[in-house]
């Protein structure tokens, strides 16, 4: 019966083991991601994630071996296709269509505090609105950050799902975006925004816009802005002229401290 048994045991070491286990050994330790392939309005995505939630999202342009090799790059960790959770790709899917009622958690380990802090705020900025990056960093309390923010958001490991591109330059023009400028404007223009009009106002210098009839002040992008009739449009090139005309800052844009 030893004999048997002895026999059996170094037959198991001579047979190799299932191609399955490292990757799933890994994740299971947390040294590995899975991924799978989603389509976008900007085209393919990779989409790679962990236990704790997403951890990247990436264009499938170059590849599957680009991606993993840059992956492992990046957050030293390997990554393996494989199918999501049940329920997380159709999540996704609608997070990418614009649903924030769609529910995705996020595996930001290799995130610092102050950029975790910016990701959540964009976040919060509606689909259709736009922020600029002195919005941000007065929002999380760093009022001077204004290009650590933008370095934050640069770096952003799950674009579109935390929407940084809704996040654009102080004067309101577009500014970079780590997907390009032209998937910016792609991305922007299909949720609502009026890229152009945004463009003309940085152009002159308009950075609020008001409602001669509430004293509302706004930043242009905002649900309350677009509602203002051409007559009862006015135009601020900051908050100091908003205020000495009298006018409060929106409470849902929130484009100055209130008073």
């Amino acid at each position: 019966m030893e004999e048997r048994i002895v026999a059996e045991l170094r037959s198991l070491r001579a047979r190799p083991a299932p191609a399955t286990l490292l990757p799933a050994v890994l994740e299971r330790v947390g040294l590995a991601d899975r991924y799978w392939r989603e389509e976008s309005a900007v085209g393919p995505l990779f989409v790679a994630f962990s236990e704790r939630g997403i951890s990247a999202v990436v264009p499938a342009l170059r590849g599957e071996a680009a991606f993993e090799r840059e992956h492992f790059e990046r957050f030293h960790r390997r990554v393996y296709a494989g199918l999501p959770p049940r329920g997380t790709a159709q999540a996704v899917a609608r997070r990418l269509a614009g649903d924030r009622r769609a529910r995705v958690r996020f595996d930001l380990r290799g995130c610092g505090e102050f950029q975790r802090a910016v990701l959540e705020k964009a976040l919060e900025i509606p689909l259709g609105e736009v922020r600029p990056y002195g919005w941000v960093a007065r929002e999380i309390g760093r009022p001077q950050a204004v290009r650590a923010v933008g370095s934050a958001l640069g770096g952003n490991p799950v674009p579109l799902l935390v929407p940084c591109h809704r996040v654009v330059r102080t004067d309101g023009s577009l500014g970079e975006y780590a997907l390009g400028s032209s998937a910016k404007r792609l991305l922007l223009e299909g949720e609502g925004v009026d890229v152009l009009e945004l463009e003309r106002l940085a152009r002159c210098g308009e950075r609020f816009v008001g409602s001669d009839t509430t004293h509302v002040y706004c930043l242009p992008s905002c649900v309350h802005a677009r509602r203002i009739s051409g007559s009862h449009r006015v135009a601020f090139s900051n908050a100091r002229a908003a205020a000495l005309a009298e006018y409060r800052p929106c409470r849902h844009c929130r484009p100055a401290p209130a008073a």
